[in-house]
């Protein structure tokens, strides 16, 4: 993005967005001509050993231009949003295309669509700035302070303009805005962990999170060491949210259509508990939901698995075509949820149980055989002994195989949907759960 002197320029507005692709779409020789707008500013704090160490700003601006001659396609960008750069980009992605050659998925740009209008910027998200989130770090370092415990971690924002236009009549335009607060304390050896995502900076609960990661790191500074092996288990959200995320990755059409799918020939049969229901609801005030898909597809709720049933799939434009399939669905709000009330908090799921594993979060998640999605990960940050509707100890951390499909077969008691944050996944709205089995294969050495 150019700079007008020290000063960043204002985030690209609508109106600016549509001169610039009329400024393409008026100039271009090609069949047909597509424009994509990505105009982010981020920011990030970073704090460690009770203190900020880190103040970072940054941004870019990236408009791309894609053209397509008898099928031939050529993609060209550029961060100089003056009308010659943009002319010389039109230029090289008309070059590129008339000497690449015919791509045999080729389709032409979406038709026009009104794009559902959501609240995906809010204000004092869109204005937060490092003093903002300065006060939030300070929040959880004094608290940690107060404990004679250490904190770690970040405080995060970001605007962005995105846009969609094309020679069919397309056009979208949306402003997106997301803060992330994540924190670890540290207790000795032990530790602790919490995290929230949210549109609103307002929402991320700085204090109650910092709260939740210090009675953690305070329970785990006694710690037994349990035998490797198959235990019951409680899995908080977060921990959830870092097994589905796997799941909601392997939802993919073109692998389900070669036969290579996690789940080739499961569409329409039973795939989990038949309590289980998986959706998008990009309308959901605490989702990341938005208006349109990067391909400029309209974002809309739908139903992925219905109790228990695998519905739909995540299909590429071509794919889509080839298998009849007029809408395609999108899945950037994932809202994961169980029929029916079991319990009113993670509390009485503990209260509850006779012996189990409860486990806060997993991390470092990764796949042993995307053919039953077995994955291996490892326990972190808060990993305790149920017993007798009791936390009695912290537990030495756990390395797991286990494939969620076969994990969340039955689920014996659960909580209502949560906010949900992994390491493995953006957000999701997840519930607590309480599994009958789950396969801890090693301990760990930390």
């Amino acid at each position: 993005m150019t700079l007008n002197g020290d000063k960043w320029p204002k985030m690209t507005s609508r109106e600016e967005f549509r001169f610039l692709s009329e400024l393409v779409l008026t100039r271009s020789s090609a069949d047909h001509t597509m424009i994509s707008l990505h105009d982010h500013h981020a920011g990030t704090t970073r704090f460690a050993n009770n203190q900020a160490i880190q103040n970072v700003d940054v941004r870019q601006g990236k408009l791309t231009v894609t053209v397509t001659f008898d099928g031939r396609q050529g993609t060209a960008s550029t961060t100089d949003f003056t009308a010659g750069a943009i002319q010389e980009t039109l230029s090289r992605a008309e070059n590129i295309a008339k000497v690449s050659p015919v791509d045999p998925e080729y389709l032409p740009p979406p038709d026009p669509y009104v794009f559902p209008a959501r609240e995906t910027a809010k204000p004092e998200t869109m204005a937060a700035g490092p003093p903002r989130r300065l006060e939030y770090a300070n929040e959880a370092i004094g608290q940690c302070r107060m404990e004679n415990l250490m904190a770690a971690g970040a405080v995060s924002t970001s605007a962005t303009a995105v846009g969609v236009a094309a020679n069919t009549g397309l056009f979208g335009y949306e402003r997106r805005g997301d803060a992330s607060f994540s924190l670890t304390v540290q207790a000795g050896d032990a530790t602790g962990w919490s995290a929230a995502a949210h549109r609103s900076i307002n929402h991320l609960k700085v204090q109650e999170r910092t709260l939740t990661a210090i009675r953690r790191a305070k329970r785990s500074r006694d710690v037994c060491e349990l035998p490797a092996g198959r235990y019951p288990v409680i899995l908080e959200p977060a921990a959830v949210a870092g097994l589905w995320a796997w799941l909601i990755r392997s939802l993919d059409a073109k692998a389900y259509v070669k036969g290579t799918s996690t789940f080739a020939g499961k569409l329409g049969e039973a795939i989990v508990d038949e309590r289980i229901t998986l959706q998008n609801s990009p309308d959901h005030a605490d989702l990341f939901g938005e208006g349109f898909s990067n391909d400029g597809l309209p974002s809309t709720p739908s139903v992925w698995i219905d109790h228990g049933i695998l519905r739909q799939l995540a299909y590429d434009r071509f794919t889509a075509k080839q298998r009849g399939e007029a809408m395609i669905p999108t899945l950037e709000a994932p809202a994961l949820s169980v029929e029916g009330s079991s319990v009113d908090s993670i509390h009485d799921l503990v209260k509850r149980t006779e012996r189990a594993i409860l486990v806060t979060n997993f991390w470092y998640i990764r796949p042993v055989n995307l053919r039953d999605l077995m994955l291996t990960g490892m326990t972190r940050d808060g990993t305790f002994l149920i017993e007798n509707g009791e936390i009695v100890s912290a537990v030495k951390n756990f390395r797991f195989h286990e494939s969620p499909l076969q994990a969340f077969r039955h689920i014996n008691m659960w909580t209502a949907p949560m906010e949900a944050v992994n390491s493995e996944s953006r957000k999701i709205l997840a519930p607590a759960v309480a599994l009958p089995h789950f396969h801890f294969s090693s301990v760990t050495r930390f």
